[in-house]
């Protein structure tokens, strides 16, 4: 099977889903706002990896492909929205 045929057979059988995460840098009034395919649970699991110590940054690959990069130790609070149906066409 071809890599292409590959990643079109995974991206089919794959539900589409997106979740809203915001992070609050410290010493920032601003928020970083990522939208991820990732499941809650999952980014949960890599905060809690990143507050633990065991990651000294916390990557984050967004649903347009774009990574960001936060050190763990610049993290005030991350908040993870629940995990929304991606909608086609208009509303």
């Amino acid at each position: 099977m071809s890599a292409l045929l590959a990643w079109s057979t995974r991206a089919c059988s794959r539900p589409e889903v997106s979740v809203e995460i915001k992070i609050g840098v410290v010493e920032s009034a601003r928020e970083l706002l990522v939208n991820s395919d990732l499941s809650p649970d999952e980014v949960e699991a890599l905060v809690a990896d990143a507050f633990a110590g065991k990651q000294s940054v916390l990557t984050l690959v967004d649903d347009k492909g774009r990574r960001f990069v936060i050190p763990s130790t610049r993290i005030s609070y991350v908040e993870i929205g629940a995990s929304d149906a991606r909608k086609v066409g208009f509303a």
